[in-house]
C-alpha cells in the first residue's frame, strides 16, 4: 500500500510540474461548482467522456474521409457521384438538424433526461449497422443514410440537452459547464478520429470493427447519463403543458415562422447567421475532395485536417470563449467570434492555391479556433432571446434553419467546386466562402453597433438575466 500510495503521489506531483496543467485539471473537478450542481456535473462530464466515441465515428470530417477512400474502389462509380455521396455525409450532421421540431415536440411536457438517453441509444444502433455495409455501391447507399440517421437522432439529444442546462445550470455557470462539456468532447473526438486513421491506414479491414467498437463506448456513456437528474422537471413540464398553444414547438413548419415573426430581433440574427454558417458549412465537402484529389493524402492525413487538429485546437480555445460569453449577449459575442472564421477560410484559401499540407493544417488549427466559440454561441445563444417555456422552440428554429442551410451548403458547394475544377479554378472555391464569413460578419457587427447605441441611451442592460 505505501508503494502504491508513494507513486500516486509521484503521478500527481509529475503533472503538477506541468505549466497550467494542474489547474487545467483542476477545473473540471465538481468541487469548483456550487455543491448544489455537483452531482449532476459530475455525471454529466463523465458521460461525455464516453458518448463522444461514438460520435466521433460519424463526425463530419472523418466520415468525409473515409467515404472518398474507402469506397472509391467502386468501379461502377464515377467521380462526381462519390464527391456527392462524400456532400451528403459531410453535410449530415447540418442536415439532421430539420429534425429539431420533430424532438423538440415529441420531448414537449415529458421527462427530458429519458428522452435524451433514448434517442442516445437509438444514435448507437445507427453508428453499429455502419460497420455491416459492404463495399459497394448498395454499401455507399446504406452507410450515407445510416450516417444521416444517426446524426438526426443525435441533433435530438442536442436540442433538448440545452433545456437541462438551463434547469440544472444558473446562468452565471452555465457558460464555464457547457465549455467543460465541449472541451471534453472536443478531446474525445480528437482522439478517436486519430485512432481511426491510424486504424484504416495499418489494415482497411478493420472498418467493419470501427463503428461497433465506437458505438458501444457511447451505449457505456449512456448508462451514465441516464443517472442525470433535472432539477424542477415537474415544473418545467407544468409549464410547457400549460402555455400557449401557439408557444409549443409543433411538426409544423409554421412554429419557425411564428417565432421569427413574433421577435425581430432573432428574426434579424438568425438571417446574419444564416449567411455567416452557409459560408462555414460549404467549406468542409470540398476540404476532403481537395485533399484526396490534390495531394493524395492517407486516412490519417486527411482526418488530422478535417478533425483531430481543428478539435484539438478547441480545448485551448474554448475557456477564453466562455468567459467573452459569460459577459457578453451573443449578438456581441459573434461580431467578435465571427473574425476566426474569416482568417480560417482565407488561410484555406492560400492552402488551396499553393497545395500546402501545411497551410491546410494550419487553417485547420483557426477552424478549431472558430468552433471552440462556435459549440458554445451553439448552444447558450438562444438563450438571451427566450422565455424559459420556449427554449427549445427558439433553440428549435436555431437548429431547424442550421438544417436548412446544411442540406443546401455541401451540394452546392460541392457543384461550384466541380464547376471551377473542370475550369481549373478550384482554389477560387474557397474564395466565396471568405466572402460569405464577411458578409455575415458585417451583420453581426452592425447588430451589436446598434446594441450599445441603443444601451447607451436607456437603462436596459447588455446582457439580460433569463
Amino acid at each position: 500500500m505505501p508503494a502504491r500510495s508513494h507513486g500516486h503521489h509521484t503521478r500527481r506531483s509529475a503533472i503538477a510540474r506541468l505549466p497550467g496543467v494542474g489547474r487545467f485539471v483542476e477545473s473540471f473537478h465538481p468541487r469548483t461548482l456550487p455543491p448544489m450542481l455537483r452531482m449532476n456535473y459530475a455525471r454529466e462530464l463523465l458521460s461525455w467522456a464516453f458518448l463522444p466515441v461514438m460520435l466521433g465515428a460519424v463526425e463530419g470530417g472523418t466520415v468525409s474521409i473515409v467515404v472518398k477512400k474507402h469506397f472509391a474502389a467502386i468501379p461502377e462509380l464515377s467521380s462526381s457521384q462519390l464527391n456527392f455521396a462524400v456532400a451528403a455525409v459531410t453535410a449530415a450532421p447540418a442536415m439532421a438538424n430539420i429534425t429539431s421540431f420533430l424532438w423538440a415536440g415529441l420531448a414537449h411536457g415529458r421527462p427530458k433526461v429519458p428522452f435524451i438517453a433514448g434517442l442516445q441509444i437509438a444514435t448507437a444502433l445507427m453508428v453499429l449497422m455502419l460497420g455491416f455495409c459492404p463495399q459497394s455501391v448498395a454499401g455507399l447507399a446504406i452507410f450515407t443514410v445510416g450516417t444521416v440517421l444517426a446524426r438526426m437522432c443525435w441533433s435530438g439529444v442536442i436540442t433538448i440537452r440545452t433545456a437541462v442546462w438551463r434547469a440544472n445550470y444558473p446562468h452565471a455557470d452555465r457558460a464555464r459547464i457547457a465549455g467543460k462539456m465541449a472541451t471534453v468532447q472536443s478531446l474525445v473526438l480528437a482522439a478517436t478520429g486519430f485512432l481511426i486513421g491510424n486504424a484504416l491506414d495499418f489494415s482497411p479491414s478493420s472498418f467493419a470493427y470501427v463503428f461497433p467498437v465506437a458505438a458501444a463506448f457511447g451505449l457505456f456513456g449512456n448508462t451514465i447519463y441516464r443517472k442525470v437528474r433535472l432539477r424542477g422537471q415537474r415544473r418545467l413540464a407544468r409549464a410547457e403543458r400549460d402555455g400557449r398553444r401557439e408557444e409549443r414547438p409543433t411538426l409544423s413548419p409554421m412554429s419557425v415562422v411564428r417565432v421569427l415573426r413574433e421577435d425581430a430581433a432573432y428574426r434579424r440574427f438568425m438571417t446574419w447567421m444564416f449567411i455567416f454558417g452557409l459560408g462555414n458549412l460549404m467549406i468542409s465537402a470540398p476540404l476532403a475532395i481537395s485533399l484526396e484529389e490534390e495531394l493524395g493524402v492517407s486516412y490519417l492525413e486527411g482526418i488530422l485536417v478535417t478533425t483531430v487538429i481543428p478539435l484539438a485546437v478547441m480545448p485551448l480555445i474554448i475557456p477564453l470563449w466562455a468567459r467573452l460569453l459569460g459577459r457578453r449577449h451573443i449578438i456581441e459575442f459573434r461580431a467578435v467570434h465571427g473574425w476566426s472564421f474569416v482568417v480560417a477560410s482565407g488561410v484555406l484559401t492560400a492552402a488551396a492555391f499553393f497545395e500546402s499540407f501545411a497551410l491546410y493544417c494550419l487553417a485547420a488549427a483557426f477552424l478549431g479556433v472558430g468552433f471552440a466559440g462556435g459549440v458554445l454561441a451553439w448552444n447558450l445563444g438562444h438563450h438571451d432571446f427566450a422565455p424559459d417555456h420556449r427554449d427549445g422552440q427558439y433553440m428549435g428554429v436555431h437548429v431547424t434553419l442550421t438544417g436548412i442551410r446544411g442540406i443546401m451548403a455541401p451540394f452546392l458547394a460541392v457543384g461550384l467546386y466541380q464547376w471551377l475544377d473542370a475550369h481549373e479554378l478550384a482554389p477560387g472555391f474557397f474564395v466565396v466562402c471568405v466572402a460569405m464569413n464577411l458578409m455575415g460578419l458585417a451583420g453581426f457587427i452592425g447588430m451589436a453597433a446598434e446594441r450599445r447605441a441603443a444601451a447607451s441611451a436607456g437603462p436596459e442592460t447588455t446582457k439580460p438575466t433569463p
